[in-house]
C-alpha cells in the first residue's frame, strides 16, 4: 500500500507537470484522447479495413472485443484508482493540501483505472494494423525491395509508438489516468494482439462460435462480479468515487461504466458474426465485384458515412437496463452494416448499372 501510495504521488507530479508546461498542446492532447477511444475501433478502423482486407478486419473486432473483455477483468482485479477523485481521498498529504488536478469532460471516466482501456485499446488495434501492412512488404525479394521493406518497418514502428506515446501522455493530461496505467495498457494491448496473430481459426469461424464465444465472455464476467458480490466485494466501487469527484456532473457518462463496455462489445462480435455468416455477405463480398478497387472504395464511403449517421442515434441513459439493451443492438447493427449490407447494397447497384449498360 505504502509503495502504491508512492507511485500514485509521484504519478501525481508527473500529471502537474503536464497540465502546467503542455498547456499550449492541451486542443492536441484532448484530440488525441479521441484518437485512442475503443469505439473508433468499430466506426472507422474497421469499415477502412474490412473493405481492404476482411481478414484483417476480422482481426481486428476479435482483437478489439477480446482485449477490452481483458482490460475489464484486470480493472475488476486490480482495483486501480484514477488520479482525479484519488487527490481527494488519499491520507499521504499534509494538512488535507490536497494537489489541485484539472479536470476536462473526458475525463470523468467511471471505472476502475488499471489498465487505460484507452491504452490498450490503441496498441492492440494498431499492432495489426501495422503487422498487416509489413506482411504486403515482407514478400519482396530483391535487394533494393528489402531495403525499402526496412525503411518501412521502421517508419511504420515509429509511427506505432509516436501515437502510443501521444495517447498515453493524452491520458495522463487529462487527470483520468496514472502514468504505470497506460504503460500497462499499452504492453497489454500488444499481448492480445500478438496472440491473435496465431490464432487462424477466427477467420472460420461459424455463427455457432460466435454465440458460444459472446456467451463465455458474458457468463463469465457477470459470474466473476456475482461470486465477488457474495463476497460483499462490490466491483463497481468505483461509479460513486467518479459521480462524488467530477468537477462536472453532466461529464459523468454511463457509457464508461464497465458493463456498458462489456455490452458494447458483446454487441460488436455478434454483429460480426451474424453478418460474416449471412446470405448477404456471401452474394457480395464473395462474388465477382468485391475483387474490383470501385466495389471496395464504394464500400469504404458508404460504410463511414452511415456508420457516422449512428452518431446521431442517442440512446436513452434514464434507465440502465434498457440502455444495456439498446446499447447491445447499437453496437451488434454497425458490424453488421459494413460486413452485409453496406456491400449488398453497393454489389445490386452495380448490378443493375451493368444491366442497364448492357
Amino acid at each position: 500500500s505504502i509503495k502504491m501510495d508512492l507511485l500514485h504521488s509521484n504519478g501525481v507530479l508527473i500529471i502537474q507537470h503536464l497540465q502546467r508546461d503542455y498547456r499550449a498542446y492541451q486542443d492536441f492532447l484532448n484530440f488525441m484522447s479521441h484518437v485512442g477511444d475503443p469505439r473508433n475501433i468499430f466506426s472507422i478502423y474497421f469499415p477502412l479495413w474490412f473493405q481492404l482486407n476482411q481478414v484483417v478486419g476480422t482481426k481486428m473486432i476479435w482483437v478489439a472485443v477480446i482485449g477490452d473483455w481483458f482490460n475489464l477483468i484486470f480493472k475488476w482485479i486490480l482495483f486501480g484508482h484514477r488520479p482525479y477523485w484519488w487527490v481527494q481521498e488519499t491520507m499521504i498529504y499534509p494538512n488535507q493540501s490536497s494537489p489541485c488536478l484539472e479536470q476536462f469532460p473526458i475525463t470523468c471516466e467511471t471505472g476502475p483505472g488499471s489498465p487505460s482501456g484507452h491504452a490498450m485499446g490503441s496498441s492492440c488495434v494498431w499492432y495489426v494494423m501495422v503487422t498487416a501492412a509489413l506482411r504486403y512488404t515482407v514478400r519482396w525479394k530483391d535487394k533494393s525491395a528489402v531495403t525499402l521493406h526496412r525503411l518501412t518497418w521502421s517508419f511504420l514502428w515509429s509511427i506505432f509508438w509516436i501515437i502510443q506515446i501521444s495517447v498515453c501522455i493524452s491520458r495522463v493530461f487529462i487527470a483520468t489516468h496514472f502514468p504505470h496505467q497506460v504503460v500497462l495498457g499499452v504492453f497489454a494491448g500488444i499481448l492480445v494482439a500478438e496472440a491473435f496473430e496465431h490464432t487462424p481459426a477466427i477467420q472460420t469461424a461459424s455463427l455457432r462460435m460466435y454465440i458460444k464465444t459472446n456467451l463465455f465472455l458474458f457468463i463469465f464476467a457477470l459470474g466473476f462480479y456475482l461470486s465477488l458480490k457474495l463476497l460483499d466485494i462490490d466491483l463497481l466501487w468505483s461509479v460513486p468515487k467518479a459521480k462524488k469527484w467530477c468537477a462536472n456532473p453532466d461529464w459523468i457518462n454511463i457509457d464508461t461504466t464497465p458493463f456498458a463496455g462489456l455490452v458494447r462489445n458483446l454487441g460488436a462480435l455478434s454483429g460480426l458474426g451474424l453478418g460474416i455468416n449471412s446470405e448477404m455477405f456471401i452474394k457480395s463480398c464473395k462474388g465477382k465485384n468485391s475483387r474490383k478497387l470501385s466495389f471496395r472504395i464504394l464500400c469504404i464511403a458508404a460504410s463511414l458515412a452511415t456508420l457516422q449517421l449512428y452518431n446521431f442515434v442517442k440512446i436513452p441513459t434514464h434507465t440502465e437496463y434498457l440502455f444495456y439493451i439498446l446499447s447491445f443492438f447499437k453496437s451488434a447493427a454497425m458490424p453488421l452494416t459494413v460486413v452485409a449490407l453496406v456491400p449488398y447494397c453497393v454489389h445490386s447497384l452495380m448490378r443493375t448499372t451493368e444491366k442497364k449498360l448492357n
